[in-house]
């Protein structure tokens, strides 16, 4: 920690500066996850473009080409994790890089969608008008990319992050006094694990979802190349390119809203009526204004002004936050009313 400021005039110095990491520097296991699909990702794509020019097939080069454009989504999230990482430290981001996250999710949801649209409207050509399709080497294909799907699912959905958080030994408040106003700004310290982070990781929620639909993709393709070889069913193909691309359409909705409530500082009203019961008895003491906003994957801020009667030093309201909502950076204000 760095800085001192010394409130009295000739008095010693105590500290008032403090990070706002939170954490943010550490390598999540979501990165190594994420890297290790781009390797696969990108070797399969390699793979198809090469067997389609060999081979002459316009089908495999388009999906090859399609297998390039997840490529690109899911190193974008490999480089926001490098960014949050890397960039943690710069002061320049009032709360740290957390927020990266779920921009990196927004970008890649939108792609998500716009793949959708793509797979919708290609599927609608195909209904009017019909192509002829290698049905084996096409079947070849689906595997080969149901597979390598299949196995970037498990990478990006399996278990938990193990990496433990460390204690934020930051718990500095420094006063300013205005007639009877008291004003407090701390920082909640809570020890937090990466376990819980999962949950909000909006970036490895979008990697993951992308190779779902590619895994989609590959199982719905599967179905209907089968059902148009064994039983004639020519239309199918396009049918159930227009089912999946409406759930991916559906996927690429929920992480959009998700992600761009962090970006827009979304407040959970069920949080702020649990932290408005815990912080004032409702009698002698009244929160007359909350605002509480995530900055970074399970990590919130939070502005606190409290009206009392009988006003507390901040600590004694600090303690009342409960530390399931592993509010990491408090401001208070407390007023005498």
């Amino acid at each position: 920690m760095s800085g001192t400021h010394d409130p009295r005039p000739g008095g010693a110095s105590v500290p008032w500066r403090h990070e706002h990491v939170f954490d943010q520097d550490r390598k999540r296991s979501g990165e190594t996850r994420t890297i290790l699909v781009v390797i696969l990702t990108a070797v399969m794509m390699v793979v198809e473009i090469l067997v389609g020019w060999m081979t002459g097939s316009i089908a495999l080069i388009a999906d090859g080409l399609h297998m390039a454009s997840h490529a690109a989504a899911l190193g974008i999230a490999f480089l926001a994790y490098v960014f949050a990482r890397r960039m943690a430290r710069d002061r320049r981001y009032s709360f740290g890089t957390g927020k990266i996250n779920a921009l990196a999710a927004f970008g890649s949801a939108t792609m998500l969608g716009v793949f959708s649209l793509v797979m919708a409207g290609e599927s609608l050509w195909r209904l009017v008008f019909p192509v002829e399709v290698d049905y084996d080497l096409a079947l070849i294909v689906a595997v080969g990319g149901l597979v390598i799907n299949g196995v970037s699912v498990v990478i990006l959905g399996v278990g938990h992050d193990h990496d433990h958080g460390h204690d934020h030994a930051h718990a500095h408040a420094h006063e300013h006094h205005h007639h009877d106003d008291h004003e407090h700004d701390h920082d909640h310290d809570h020890d937090h694990d990466d376990h819980h982070d999962h949950h909000h990781d909006h970036n490895l929620r979008a990697a993951y979802l992308h190779v779902l639909a590619d895994t989609l993709t590959s199982l719905t393709a599967i179905l209907a190349l089968l059902g148009i070889k064994y039983f004639g069913l020519t239309r199918l193909d396009p049918t159930m390119g227009i089912i999946g691309s409406m759930v991916v359409a559906w996927w690429a909705y929920g992480l959009l809203r998700q992600s761009g409530r962090v970006l827009l500082d979304h407040q959970d009203e069920g949080m702020l009526k649990t932290l408005r019961s815990h912080l004032a008895d409702g009698k002698r003491e009244q929160v007359s204004d909350l605002h509480v906003w995530s900055i970074g994957p399970g990590i919130h801020a939070a502005e606190v002004a409290i009206v009392s009667h009988d006003p507390q030093p901040p600590d004694v309201y600090k303690a009342r936050i409960p530390a399931r909502f592993r509010i990491v950076h408090a401001t208070v204000e407390v007023h005498r009313g």
